[in-house]
């Protein structure tokens, strides 16, 4: 079953965050006997991406689209987090949460992140970093509208990452705004939508005997991306 839907500014230096692309650092893919990544490998990342996508969903991958959302807080102190992956919207990764969240926080200080994606049963393991930007309301308005009516309340009651008492609290909190709802549609929250990734950097990781992983990244450049393989 998919669980995942694929709908058809300034980058960041990366100088010192990600491995060098020069050309002789390049690896011959020839060179890179691959029956799991492939000599053929696609100009662009997403085109691997979704390969990718589509192959764990016809495999028992459990929650295939449960991505680590990695953000940076102040000081420079990185915070990570589950979150659910819900699509590739324009060639960017689209995530929904509170905007008032710690994560949200973090993301209006300093918006770049992180994203890795791990499929253990395939060991495959795909991580993407680039900057993060609001989705428009509209999106999310069309998003909200398709959540289950439980979720949907779920967003009005919690006031994400802030400190409760007891649960008992929050739950007296839902049934008020299922109550307040009853009858008509749940508006999405002010404070509730979408956000999505816009990569400049993708890493493609398969698992191999000895240790000798195949790493194949992708680093966005003023025409399309360079491509390189990277040592295990």
């Amino acid at each position: 079953m998919t669980i995942f839907h694929i709908f058809d500014s300034r980058s960041p230096d990366l100088s010192n965050s990600v491995p060098s692309l020069e050309p002789e650092t390049q690896m011959d893919p020839s060179e890179m006997p691959s029956n799991l990544i492939g000599r053929n490998r696609p100009e662009n990342p997403f085109s691997l991406f979704k390969q990718w996508l589509e192959e764990a969903a016809q495999k028992p991958v459990p929650q295939l689209d449960a991505m680590v959302l990695a953000t940076v807080g102040p000081g420079g102190k990185p915070s990570a987090r589950v979150v659910l992956f819900k699509g590739i919207l324009e060639e960017k990764i689209l995530f929904f949460t509170n905007y008032r969240s710690r994560k949200a926080q973090e993301l209006a200080a300093n918006p770049f992140a992180a994203v890795v994606f791990y499929w253990e049963p395939l060991q495959r393991q795909i991580r993407i970093e680039g900057k993060v930007e609001k989705v428009p309301p509209q999106k999310s308005d069309v998003y909200f509208a398709s959540r289950p009516r439980g979720s949907q309340i779920a967003a009005w009651a919690s006031k994400q990452s802030a400190p409760i008492a007891s649960r008992t609290i929050l739950e007296k909190r839902f049934h008020a705004f299922q109550q307040k709802f009853s009858g008509q549609p749940v508006p999405r929250p002010p404070c509730w939508g979408g956000y999505w990734l816009i990569p400049d950097y993708f890493e493609f990781w398969v698992a191999r005997e000895h240790r000798l992983h195949e790493r194949l990244a992708y680093r966005k450049n003023e025409n399309g991306w360079d491509i390189c393989w990277l040592q295990p």
